[in-house]
């Protein structure tokens, strides 16, 4: 299925564990460095003084650097705490790999959002990629907060509506 950001709750809720999907607009870079600072802005009430619309936006875990970009494990305290807030705050998908604590679960299925795995697959990932640049904490290098163009940028459906491909 293909999916064009920002996304729409009608979408989500078509998508289904195993599903596979094609993304394309502007998704989120976002990896332990900034999630946490990104979770603090929501709380603190100040995310719209930085300029970013989280509302059907979607996440991916990585860093971006010039060898490319790949996922980074979402299960790390630091990523994985930040994905109920980033839910509620708008977030529809959360790019990633690994599994995710069944409370995750469960927060994602609360605020309607999913989780989707991708392919480990640095050239895939690049070629994808249109253009980037830097939305957010640029100190953080090549771990600051992104904002990606991408065509075609593929996944699997892995966490939806509080079913997960890792529990059997």
């Amino acid at each position: 299925m293909e999916i064009t950001t920002p996304i729409s709750v009608e979408q989500i809720q078509q998508l289904r564990v195993y599903d596979k999907i094609l993304i394309n607009g502007t998704i989120f870079a976002g990896r332990d460095a900034v999630l946490p600072k990104l979770v603090r802005l929501i709380e603190d009430n100040k995310l719209d003084t930085t300029g970013i619309d989280l509302q059907g936006a979607v996440i991916f875990h990585t860093a971006v650097s010039p060898a490319g970009i790949g996922p980074t494990s979402s299960n790390k305290v630091e990523i994985e705490s930040s994905i109920p807030l980033l839910s509620k705050a708008g977030v529809k998908i959360h790019l990633g790999k690994g599994s995710l604590d069944q409370k995750t679960v469960e927060a994602l299925r609360q605020a309607g959002s999913i989780f989707a795995v991708t392919p480990p697959v640095t050239a895939l990932f690049s070629a994808k990629l249109k253009s980037q640049r830097v939305a957010a904490f640029p100190q953080e290098g090549m771990e600051a907060f992104y904002a990606l163009e991408v065509e075609d940028f593929p996944a699997i459906v892995a966490i939806a509506h509080g079913v997960s491909i890792y529990n059997k």
